[in-house]
């Protein structure tokens, strides 16, 4: 089923619909993801209604392409988001999360999903035409050591996708924008907005959240800087959520009222790329003794 991918001596234990790979490490932010996602209602209600639209399709086709024939490793899989929006034929789809629940929904959908933190995962080195990790690394202790182990599993000339991960810049609200961030949980549990629902949900929900608060997120120069000394060529793009492949032309898109407030009131320009809610990281694996793209001879 894994065909060679697995690191040498790694047995992967057989679970119901999920594969497990040694015990992990259990820290909270790992047990948090694992209880909100593990959920199975809050597990399905993510996979109907996120990272499901045209948009969110057109984006992510533009950035990989089609998944037909590919070796395809999603990192932070959670109930199978990607996968059931793009669709495709891949040769070996592995869905990798720390949550049960989650898991099995994505295993339903196609996915040989395996149980594991996906900062150690169990497979060899340059196993994958596409790396896709979405909406998962601020979810994570550790941003950059995730990213290294995606980067690691990528083939040369591969491809690795990140987003939908906060801009630090675009979410670091001032005055009264961050006292409003503050009120805006009282205000989504009060009308039943979204996935704000319960008390115990909202509360699970946040413990997920490592680094989205204001002042915290990821920055084109995090994802540069992780990326280029493991031999990526890396292109970086501010986008708001209703825009699909225009964002890889530089196209941010139209931000939702809420966020425009936000940002004016923190003393941005609504417009401008650092006020965009989530950056898109589209880094290619260079292939042996490929140079660099900033070193390549201009035609």
């Amino acid at each position: 089923m894994f065909g060679d991918i697995l690191l040498p001596n790694v047995t992967l234990k057989h679970s119901g619909a999920y594969f497990e790979s040694e015990p992990h490490r259990q820290t909270e932010a790992i047990q948090a993801n694992a209880t909100y996602f593990g959920n199975p209602q809050w597990a399905q209600e993510y996979l109907d209604f996120c990272h499901r639209d045209a948009h969110f399709r057109s984006r992510w086709l533009a950035a990989a392409g089609d998944w037909t024939d590919k070796v395809v490793i999603d990192l932070g899989c959670g109930p199978g988001n990607i996968f059931a929006t793009l669709g495709g034929k891949p040769r070996l789809l592995v869905g990798v999360d720390v949550a049960p629940g989650s898991l099995e929904l994505a295993a339903k959908l196609g996915y040989t999903a395996v149980l594991a933190d996906a900062a150690h995962t169990p497979f060899r080195s340059q196993v994958a035409d596409i790396v896709a990790i979405n909406a998962s690394l601020h979810h994570c202790d550790d941003m950059a050591a995730v990213l290294r182990e995606g980067a690691r599993l990528v083939k040369p000339q591969g491809v690795l996708v990140t987003d939908h991960d906060p801009q630090l810049s675009a979410w670091d609200y001032k005055g009264l924008a961050k006292l409003m961030w503050d009120a805006r949980l009282w205000v989504y549990r009060a009308i039943r907005h979204g996935f704000h629902k319960t008390g115990s949900q909202q509360s699970w929900g946040l413990r997920t959240e490592v680094h989205h608060q204001p002042g915290d997120g990821v920055t084109k120069e995090f994802f540069r800087s992780t990326l280029e000394p493991l031999d990526f060529d890396v292109r970086v793009y501010p986008h708001n959520h209703r825009i699909g492949a225009e964002a890889l032309s530089g196209v941010v898109g139209p931000a939702q009222w809420k966020y425009r407030i936000g940002n004016m009131l923190s003393g941005r320009r609504p417009s401008s790329p650092t006020s965009a809610l989530s950056l898109m990281c589209v880094a290619t694996r260079r292939a042996p003794s490929q140079p660099a793209a900033h070193e390549r001879p201009i035609d």
